[in-house]
């Protein structure tokens, strides 16, 4: 908890404090309710600079004059470049070539230097590896390190902070980094509150390692089905895995057209605006209630709001399948 109140502090006037925005329900029968946290009101359009700030400037001056380097599909690139930029560090991302073309951009224009590689992960972080080796740079991982998981751990308290009452909360999971943070500064502070991981269905090791009790690792091609770009890790962090076992209720996945159908009804308010990744907390709230803790007050985080226009356009003008 004291790693986390201080990203908190190093936080203050940096990224937003983001404030819930209660979800207006279709009619079901019940009395439950859900607040949005809008991530994608970031600076960057997502949760990442949170930690990719806190990591940054939490390094010694030595090693903030050898530069950064990171790897990352679009989010976490941003938030590095971002903090990078803000902190005058040299930035260098390892990008997949698959990466959105909105996020690609975004991060060159931020002054990060892209190198790009092929889909998989692990590519992209041997390659990130192997620069650093080469030039000195410091890595920030985009999941597995204790600075960047305090530093998301700060939505944790914002949460509590707004809403006391809350008994269950939906994160989204990639590699990790979110619900690690998130977790532990909710479960520290309230254990009882319920906390429920969602991810798509084609790329669901992060459920499979929870309830194996080990860590389940997925090739590149199996994570990459999904549209959620931005949670196509093919397997938990090491460090992320020990906070999950200790403090996860349990995951839930969500299947394609559940994504988007959550994508579109959220895009009827320009605040909740959500990526693919960014909708699959509230996807496990609207479809997978059977699965759900059965809780009056809930909340979803929406991860991030940067999506390709004509994907935004395809979506929302689409029939729902669900």
């Amino acid at each position: 908890m004291k790693d986390i109140r201080e990203a908190q502090s190093r936080l203050q006037g940096v990224a937003t404090r983001t404030s819930l925005v209660q979800f207006q329900l279709p009619q079901q029968g019940d009395d439950r309710q859900l607040y949005l946290k809008p991530e994608n009101l970031q600076p960057i359009g997502a949760f990442k600079l949170r930690g990719a700030y806190n990591k940054i400037a939490s390094l010694s001056d030595e090693e903030r004059h050898r530069g950064v380097i990171s790897y990352s599909s679009g989010n976490h690139a941003q938030g590095v470049a971002y903090a990078a930029r803000a902190l005058g560090v040299k930035a260098v991302i390892v990008m997949p070539d698959n990466a959105p073309k909105i996020k690609r951009e975004a991060t060159a224009s931020l002054g990060a230097e892209i190198v790009l590689v092929g889909p998989a992960s692990s590519e992209r972080q041997a390659k990130a590896e192997e620069l650093a080796a080469q030039h000195g740079y410091v890595i920030v991982p985009p999941y597995n390190d204790e600075k960047i998981i305090a530093g998301q751990g700060t939505m944790g308290l914002e949460i509590l902070e707004d809403l006391p009452e809350v008994e269950t909360v939906l994160i989204p999971v990639g590699g990790g980094g979110m619900i690690s943070g998130v977790a532990t500064a909710i479960k520290l502070s309230k254990p009882a509150v319920k906390i429920i991981g969602a991810e798509p269905a084609l790329a669901a090791d992060a459920q499979a390692s929870l309830r194996a009790g080990k860590i389940i690792h997925l090739t590149a091609d199996e994570v990459t089905r999904t549209v959620a770009d931005g949670l196509r890790t093919q397997s938990i962090g090491p460090i992320n895995f020990e906070h999950m076992l200790r403090y996860v209720d349990d995951i839930v996945s969500v299947a394609e057209d559940e994504i988007r159908e959550a994508m579109r009804r959220l895009a009827v308010n320009p605040k909740t605006l959500a990526e693919p990744s960014g909708a699959v907390s509230v996807a496990a709230f609207l479809f997978h209630r059977t699965e759900l803790p059965r809780t009056k007050v809930n909340v979803a985080i929406i991860s991030g709001g940067n999506i390709e226009p004509q994907m935004l356009a395809d979506i929302t003008q689409s029939a729902s399948t669900v």
